[in-house]
């Protein structure tokens, strides 16, 4: 592709080389098996939280209708638009005529655009349900929005190159992509390139940052918040009762219940093994009751002391040490997010302008495609990131993939985030 040549309206284009030299044997099974492997893990992954989806009913909620999203646009790059290009990646030549060359540019584009704007969503929504947690549990089963905003994703990924895709080459009055190779006719129009990867990179990139880092900055003053909280409670008094030789301590913690949107209220944040669940309330009703065992001294009678065990200790409440570990395993979690997003998405992203503004002459081929297929394997990388973290869904996994073990062991209930 670095080799122009004069076409017939005078114009520089790629020669018609197919691409890329036919490659040696053993390098070409190697990359089929590679490529192969990359397109049953896209597949199977994604593949398993639409099925999840479809089969237990309890996670359709708002913010998992996203990670459906999600799923179906990976799912379709790893069923359509590698398997396609897997020939034309190892010989070349693009043999399945310019109809269908214009297909899978647009599905590719479009589905790859719709991974990253669907990636935007999710964090919003996660933003939404840290920093406006009672709206947001109040919502959460509101699947109207969640739809629409689903298809506006999809509208907005194909807007954004699927006119040029399509109406590019009668724009300009001619084509200069040659008979044998398949790439967009925008391939060298760098100041196109430039605008278009600034909506579908940079700007998603940035807000997928400042959602996370508020995600977190969220949680850590919460955590904060909480401990201040919690250390300016009174002590409890306790009420000395006697039974059969043992003395047993009650205690009442009085206070009325308090409400997540009161400044006042003691809110935890529980994670959900991902790190990433809502903030949740815990309300304390007037009148519980804590009850303590004390083991019985010599003069049982007269002992009026104990020590409180972490038992009665009040919910939500945690060691400075814990509360540091969690913050440190949420910020790795977000940081992860946010890393692998970047990785496998800049150097396409640079590589692409800059090839566009020398016309392909200062950026080895070899060197674009291993960006190019960086983006696929976010395709892969994303259902073990979003859904496969998410306990609601290993959940349904677990009954997807192995239903007799579900049958035998009890069902342990899990708290439920706000």
């Amino acid at each position: 592709m670095g080799v122009l040549e004069s076409n017939s309206s005078g114009n520089l284009t790629p020669a018609a080389s197919g691409g890329a030299l036919p490659l040696p044997g053993y390098l070409a099974l190697l990359l089929s098996v590679l490529m192969v492997t990359l397109v049953a893990t896209v597949v199977a992954g994604n593949a398993l939280v639409i099925l999840a989806f479809v089969v237990d009913k309890t996670l359709r909620t708002q913010s998992n209708y996203f990670f459906l999203n999600l799923a179906i646009s990976d799912f379709l790059v790893g069923a359509f638009c590698i398997p396609v290009y897997i020939p034309y990646n190892l010989t070349g030549r693009w043999m399945l005529g310019k109809g269908l060359c214009k297909v899978w540019l647009v599905m590719d584009y479009l589905l790859c655009t719709a991974s990253v704007f669907n990636i935007v969503l999710i964090s919003y929504d996660r933003f939404l349900s840290v920093t406006r947690a009672v709206k947001y549990r109040a919502q959460r089963h509101m699947t109207r929005k969640a739809v629409l905003k689903m298809v506006a994703v999809w509208a907005l990924a194909f807007l954004l190159y699927g006119p040029a895709i399509i109406f590019w080459e009668a724009a300009v009055g001619y084509s200069v992509v040659p008979a044998q190779e398949c790439y967009a006719e925008f391939y060298f129009t760098w100041y196109f390139l430039l605008c278009a990867s600034t909506f579908e990179f940079f700007t998603p990139f940035v807000s997928v940052a400042y959602f996370n880092l508020s995600i977190y900055l969220n949680i850590h003053r919460r955590n904060k918040n909480l401990s201040a909280g919690l250390n300016e409670m009174p002590t409890p008094k306790p009420v000395k009762k006697q039974r059969d030789g043992a003395a047993w301590s009650v205690f009442f913690v009085k206070t009325r219940k308090v409400s997540c949107s009161e400044p006042t209220a003691i809110s935890a944040v529980i994670e959900d093994d991902d790190g990433l669940t809502p903030s949740s309330c815990v309300n304390l009703d007037a009148g519980q009751i804590l009850a303590h065992r004390e083991k019985s001294s010599p003069g049982g009678r007269n002992s009026r002391s104990f020590q409180p065990s972490p038992a009665v200790t009040a919910p939500g409440r945690r060691a400075p040490g814990s509360r540091l570990s969690r913050d440190i395993k949420i910020a790795k979690s977000l940081a992860v997010i946010v890393c692998t997003f970047g990785i496998c998405w800049a150097p396409y992203t640079l590589l692409m302008i800059i090839r566009a503004a020398c016309s392909g002459t200062c950026v080895a081929n070899y060197w674009y495609d291993i960006t190019f297929w960086l983006l696929w394997l976010n395709s892969a990388i994303n259902p073990f990131l979003y859904p496969l973290c998410h306990s609601s869904f290993r959940r349904a996994f677990s009954k997807i993939l192995c239903p007799k073990r579900q049958s035998v062991q009890p069902q342990v209930v899990e708290p439920q985030s706000c």
